[in-house]
């Protein structure tokens, strides 16, 4: 295990730190620390940084709540960068999008494996460009109310489907759901890892269900 006289910081005092979601792997944002915020960040398990522009110690979330509970910090090979992996509570960008990294400069037009946190990370993108003749800019422009409204019908389009037994169609509507509850997260700021969190929270192990199954 390295310490802190190990690591090399610049003619500032400073050493930059990846901060990365220690579920998804997703970059959150770069940040910096000196020595007096590492050691606090190591000390308290919660991420603390060196804010260049303000000049004083910053502890992500103190005032917004938007914690950040660190996994682990590893160093790269020449000990002048970190990487830190966090667990965290709430979106890691003063914007209030889950990632500081949500404006694509360039994309090789490759196929990316689908997945519903990509989702997300596209409609918040939506959200902060509101591109034009897009339906999500639509959704966002309208509101809560009209997001609300569209949750509401697309439970019910999945009701029917499922009550007639249609899986094709059921399946259908259960994507048409999850995009607009999607969609709805993204306006009220909640992260995929919330409700993650919320469902993992539920997932206990009934010992006398299991006990009875056995015997």
């Amino acid at each position: 295990m390295l310490n802190i006289d190990q690591l090399k910081f610049d003619e500032k005092g400073l050493i930059p730190a990846i901060v990365t979601d220690a579920s998804s792997g997703r970059v959150l944002t770069l940040a910096y620390m000196n020595r007096e915020s590492l050691s606090i960040t190591l000390k308290e398990g919660r991420t603390c940084f060196w804010s260049r522009s303000r000049q004083e110690l910053w502890r992500k979330g103190e005032t917004s709540g938007n914690v950040q509970h660190v996994v682990d910090i590893t160093a790269d090979c020449d000990r002048d960068a970190l990487l830190v992996r966090v667990n965290k509570a709430g979106p890691a960008c003063h914007l209030g999008t889950d990632s500081c990294f949500n404006a694509p400069l360039w994309h090789s037009g490759a196929a990316q494996p689908f997945s519903v946190r990509g989702l997300y990370a596209l409609l918040e993108g939506r959200k902060q460009d509101l591109p034009e003749g897009s339906y999500t800019t639509y959704l966002f422009q309208k509101g809560l109310d009209k997001i609300l409204k569209k949750v509401g019908e697309e439970c019910t389009e999945v009701i029917i489907a499922g009550k007639a037994k249609d899986n094709r169609e059921t399946v259908y509507e259960i994507g048409d759901l999850v995009y607009h509850v999607l969609v709805l997260m993204v306006e009220l700021g909640i992260p995929v890892e919330a409700v993650l969190a919320e469902l993992a929270s539920r997932h206990v192990i009934d010992h006398k269900v299991k006990q009875e199954k056995m015997t």
